[in-house]
């Protein structure tokens, strides 16, 4: 373990000790852990920079651009509307996702903005 990471000797700041253990004690974080938990999926992770970069995706385009069945598909797309991170629309036999979340669409684009090198670009309309 690298020790140059670690304080060499142990103070705290207690007011800013103090005021973080106050915010946390009120905070719920486990909404956005459930949005995490989600996202750490490959596949859905996929789906949601999909959807990010076009209007809609019906099932069937889903299915194609990640490789797998209609049914894993559709699996993940559930998965991702009951956290209301998309929502579906039904035209006659199709049914089209759309990530119309504009926090969600940002978060999931600043993840890949992140994980970027300099020289390496992420699009979305």
């Amino acid at each position: 373990m690298a020790h140059d990471e670690q304080c060499e000797i142990y103070c705290f700041d207690e007011d800013k000790v103090k005021r973080q253990q106050d915010l946390l004690e009120h905070l719920d974080v486990n909404p956005a852990i459930h949005i995490f938990k989600a996202l750490a999926d490959e596949t859905r992770m996929k789906i949601a920079y999909s959807l990010c970069n076009e209007d809609e995706l019906c099932v069937c385009d889903v299915a194609n651009i990640i490789g797998c069945s209609l049914a894993s598909a559709s699996h993940h797309l559930r998965l991702l509307r009951s956290m209301e991170m998309v929502t579906f629309r039904k035209e006659g036999k199709l049914v089209f996702y759309s990530m119309d979340n504009d926090r969600m669409r940002k978060l999931i684009m600043l993840a890949f903005a992140h994980s970027e090198n300099e020289e390496g670009a992420v699009y979305a309309r």
